[in-house]
């Protein structure tokens, strides 16, 4: 028994050294550059390969080969990654969600690569260079690691290379060469990838789809270690492959068994689970989620036309052997998935591919139950549905970079513990439904089904829940600002991905004639995630151009061209639009300038609550005048809630105090300011109010009533509305759909004509209303957004830094317009550095240092 367990320890060490490699890896480059590398294994398969090449075909020497493929080509290809790809998001500062999206990009193009030039089998015959000692592994890796510490500890890069990271603008400002610090992140963090190609080669299958995904797997030592610690992520290393290699020993009797060996083999995909729902240190808000479409636009009938030909051109022209056709349908649905998740949702998805194998898995368990085919599919889909809500639920509160490991997490999961488990398939066939045996009574079928698909999400896309979505993508916090309930709607975005996924690999199956646990292998995935942000992550046209391309590239002779074209151009994702923004569209109506660079322009319109409409500010000749306040009527106010802070204290990471028992009270009809310097705490205090930071002590109450811990979205229903000091408009909405967002997630709903008079008093309600937002200046948006906080009707308004970026003009009309609206009853806080703008309109002023309430 003890021999058994030490050569088990052995062998949990040769594998633990190997993940920890890769776990140096991705600390180092990401570290240097700020990108978590999904390509890591990707690269670590290709120096596999290389060195098989140079040693088994090409006959050199094994130290020759091995020189030459972890100091040249390994090296070599993180400078060509640098160089080619991220250096210009870089320079772009494209942002996190860009950069993984490219490394995304970059494993797609290497795996495609690999198949082209290596084809797709797997081989056995790769030389072992450190032999089966796992302490020699062990050896080098903590002598690496050493290295790589005395490097950074004690060296004038290593100095450099800290500074960078710290902060990357003062760095440079400093003298010191960011590219050149990154570049030599990018060559030792593929050294590393390199050193762990060829010391699993060996141990594994090595082909062009396992070995990428294996390393994948290992990047959660990595995360374990915060993707800061060297030692934390070697210590984890080794720890979760000894115990992945113990858990061999267990054989449980009953249906435990296959499970726990699937454990037992999968340990490091569990801990990359695990450790990205539970771990913080890497994914925000914000700046980590995918980018907004570059053009917001319809596309003509004449080119949804020429595509409905095409799709239907295989029943009148193709003969009666339509096994690649009848792909398409299939793929585009699952595709259409990733355009509601990624394209409205902004999600970084990148676990599909499990929800099309269990749509196809339901399916085929139910049919060989007895159900027919049609009612086994349809079944499937919501038992897939409710599958996506528990996996989902836990993931909706992750972002970006967080948010992508747990859906690439799950995908593997599914995958290894499903998927490809003999106890969950084995036996398992998936023939057509009755009536729809022949190939093209099934190919009419998907047409039909994928019809009703485009149908619903085009729907979905154009009504209040496509406007919440494209909010939630483009500004996750202005979102929550508006009223949206974010989580909610993510889990809605989720389950509705997870239903068309099922339903398009259910159909998948069904027209294969089979259940191929293959075809929804998490690479696979990863290439339909790709596919769509190339083609345009929010177009309708995306998963039927994707579907057709990817199928027929891979039914052509060379395969892995649609992963070596597609990763290519995914690695350009930042640098060129999306190919469906370059066919002919039909545009907004060009906006005219209404004033435009003024705050309120023409027409521009005061509240009077008397009657629950605007009242023209009148000039001479009964004209409405743009900048004088009308006068309310005579009347009894209706009470207005009171916000109070009582005692708020909060204490910023790293033990900076933010707020010190700061008490304020707001009173309705009144403009409270609040002055002071940067770091007295006027944003903190603002940001506790609004709900997007929870005070440690203290209470927030609303006429009485404990909201301390109500959401941002929560207080915006309860009529506190808020801006921002960076703009939080919806850049790929246009103002009318910015406002009206604001009204259908406001304080008082359902009511249309707040949309119209928050756009008159604003000056909003010509041509520009139906201007795309990402189109306008900086003062017209400033309006966008007071407009959008108006419609939802609060009692309490919350201004960030109001006239941050307006000119003068522009700061003396936005001064008005306030004044108005607290004469008219709104409770109006203001956070502002113009001394001019707060003298003129504010009746209490405080001012804030080091946290507290000064004066």
């Amino acid at each position: 028994m003890a021999s058994l367990t030490y050569e088990l320890t052995l062998a949990g060490l040769a594998v633990g050294s190997a993940a920890a490699l890769t776990g140096i890896g991705l600390i180092v480059t990401y570290r240097a550059t700020g990108v978590l590398n999904l390509a890591h294994g990707a690269v670590a398969m290709i120096c596999a390969y290389v060195l098989r090449q140079l040693v088994v075909v090409w006959g050199w020497p094994l130290p020759a080969g091995a020189l030459v493929t972890l100091l040249v080509v390994a090296p070599g290809i993180g400078l060509a990654l640098d160089l080619g790809v991220f250096r210009p998001l870089a320079r772009r500062e494209a942002n996190p969600a860009q950069s993984l999206v490219a490394s995304i990009g970059v494993f797609v193009l290497l795996v495609g690569a690999a198949v082209l030039v290596w084809g797709p089998g797997a081989r056995d015959d790769v030389p072992v260079l450190l032999g089966d000692d796992p302490w020699a592994q062990l050896g080098a890796v903590v002598a690496l690691a050493c290295l790589v510490g005395a490097v950074t500890r004690w060296t004038r890069f290593g100095r450099e290379l800290r500074a960078v990271i710290d902060n990357r603008p003062l760095a440079v400002l400093s003298g010191i060469d960011a590219d050149r610090v990154a570049a030599a992140g990018w060559a030792f963090g593929s050294f590393t990838a390199g050193l762990t190609g060829v010391l699993l080669a060996p141990y594994v299958r090595l082909d062009p789809y396992g070995m990428p995904l294996l390393v994948v797997e290992v990047i959660a030592v990595a995360v374990i270690a915060r993707m800061r610690s060297l030692p934390v992520a070697v210590l984890a290393a080794l720890a979760i492959g000894v115990a992945q290699a113990q858990l061999t020993r267990l054989h449980p009797e009953g249906w435990a068994g296959p499970l726990v060996q699937a454990v037992g083999a999968n340990l490091f995909v569990v801990a990359l689970l695990v450790a990205a729902l539970v771990l913080p240190g890497i994914g925000g808000k914000g700046r980590d989620a995918l980018p907004p479409p570059v053009r917001s636009a319809r596309v003509p009938g004449a080119v949804w036309l020429v595509v409905g030909v095409l799709f239907l051109l295989p029943l009148g022209f193709a003969g009666s052997d339509l096994h690649t056709a009848i792909q398409v349908p299939a793929l585009a649905v699952i595709l259409l998935s990733l355009v509601v998740v990624a394209g409205r949702g902004g999600q970084i998805a990148l676990g599909q591919a499990a929800y099309a194998g269990l749509g196809a898995l339901f399916t085929a368990l139910l049919t060989a139950h007895g159900v027919p085919g049609l009612l086994a599919l349809g079944l499937a889909v919501p038992l897939v549905a409710a599958a996506g809500l528990l996996t989902g639920w836990p993931a909706i509160r992750r972002h970006g970079l967080a948010l992508a490991l747990v859906t690439l997490a799950t995908g593997v999961a599914v995958s290894r513990f499903v998927l490809v488990q003999p106890y969950a398939t084995a036996g398992l066939s998936l023939g057509r439904p009755a009536g729809f045996s022949g190939d093209r009574a099934f190919y009419a079928l998907e047409l039909l089904v994928l019809a009703g698909c485009l149908a619903l999400v085009a729907a979905l896309r154009r009504g209040r829940t496509g406007r919440a979505l494209a909010a939630l993508r483009d500004h996750e916090p202005g979102a929550e600002a508006a009223g949206v309930a974010v989580p909610g709607l993510k889990l809605l975005a989720f389950v509705l991905g997870a239903a068309l996924a099922a339903l398009g690999g259910g159909l998948l199956g069904m027209g294969l004639r089979a259940f191929d646990p293959e075809a929804y292998d998490p690479v696979r995935g990863l290439l339909w995630f790709a596919a769509v942000l190339v083609l345009g992550a929010d177009s309708l046209l995306t998963p039927l151009a994707a579907a057709a391309l990817l199928t027929t590239l891979d039914a052509g002779a060379y395969a892995g061209t649609a992963a070596l074209t597609l990763g290519l151009l995914a690695t350009l994702t930042a640098r060129i639009p999306p190919l469906t923004a370059w066919l002919p569209q039909r545009t907004h109506a060009p906006a005219a300038a209404d004033g435009v660079a003024h705050a309120t322009g023409r027409n521009a319109l005061v509240p009077t609550r008397a009657s629950g409409h605007p009242g023209p500010a009148e000039g001479p000749e009964g004209r409405t005048h743009p900048h004088r306040p009308a006068a309310a009527p005579a009347r009894a106010p209706a009470p207005v809630p009171r916000l109070h802070a009582h005692d708020l204290t909060l204490t910023h990471s790293g033990g900076v105090t933010g707020l010190d028992r700061v008490t304020l009270d707001l009173a309705p009809s009144r403009i409270t300011a609040l002055v002071g310097p940067n770091g007295a705490g006027k944003s903190t205090l603002f940001d506790c109010l609004a709900g997007t930071l929870r005070p440690r002590e203290g209470r927030i109450t609303l006429d009485g009533a404990d909201i301390t811990h109500r959401s941002a979205h929560a207080r915006t229903r309860l009529g506190i509305a808020r801006t921002f000091q960076r703009l939080a408009v919806f850049p790929s909405l246009t103002v009318e759909e910015n406002v009206r967002l604001g009204e259908e997630q406001g304080h008082v709903r359902k009511d249309p004509a707040a949309v119209e008079r928050s756009l008159r008093l604003l000056g909003l309600a010509g041509s520009v209303r139906h201007a795309t937002a990402a189109d306008l200046p900086t003062g017209t948006l400033r309006r966008v957004e007071l407009a959008r906080a108006l419609a939802g009707q609060p009692h309490t308004l919350l201004l960030d830094e109001p006239a941050a970026g307006l000119d003068a003009a522009e700061t003396a009309a936005l001064a008005r317009v306030l004044a108005a609206l607290a004469a008219d009853g709104l409770t109006v806080l203001v956070v502002e550095h113009d001394p001019d703008l707060v003298a003129g309109i504010a009746h209490t002023v405080h001012t804030m240092e080091g946290g507290r309430i000064v004066s």
